[in-house]
């Protein structure tokens, strides 16, 4: 069935013990922090309630993929892949419901040094000053991915719809 609107699915779900990429999981516990579980190699730098949750788009990885970055999903240190979602469409301030749990993108990832193990280039093929403007017509906006803080707490399943509920400004 074609997927129409603004709704997408939650196409994978990804932890690991710090650093990338992240191994996928079936379904995942999520608290204020986070995925249970789930953990990062520079705390100082990710992690925190405002950046418990990462968010990339399959389509932006598969554009990355196409584009010779040898990516997959997880890859990019991502918790949720989602599949349907239209990065260009996605803002700060967005809230999306996810099975029961409600999450709001906080602000757009910064890509580090760790995702040179896929190419030195990457940062650059994700980020640009456009985006860090907070520019949304940059192509390559919404592909480095989106921190969120996580509203409302409970269970994740792979296969879930993400749905936009609204955005707070």
């Amino acid at each position: 069935m074609p997927h129409h609107g603004p709704d997408g699915v939650v196409l994978q779900i990804s932890r690991s013990q710090g650093g990338v990429p992240k191994v996928a999981i079936p379904e995942a516990e999520l608290t204020l922090a986070g995925i249970v579980g789930d953990a990062w190699r520079h705390p100082q730098i990710h992690g925190g309630p405002r950046k418990a949750i990462l968010l990339v788009t399959a389509e932006g990885i598969d554009d990355l993929a196409a584009r010779g970055f040898p990516v997959f999903y997880g890859a990019l240190g991502e918790n949720i892949t989602t599949r349907g979602l239209d990065r260009g469409s996605l803002r700060i301030g967005q809230r999306y419901g996810v099975g029961e749990i409600v999450i709001e993108l906080l602000q757009i990832r910064l890509p580090c040094d760790t995702l040179s193990i896929y190419g030195t280039g990457i940062q650059a093929a994700i980020y640009d000053a456009q985006t860090q403007a907070g520019d949304h017509t940059s192509p390559r906006w919404g592909l480095s991915g989106f921190y969120a803080s996580v509203i409302r707490t409970g269970k994740m399943r792979v296969g879930d719809v993400i749905s936009l509920l609204g955005q707070t400004d």
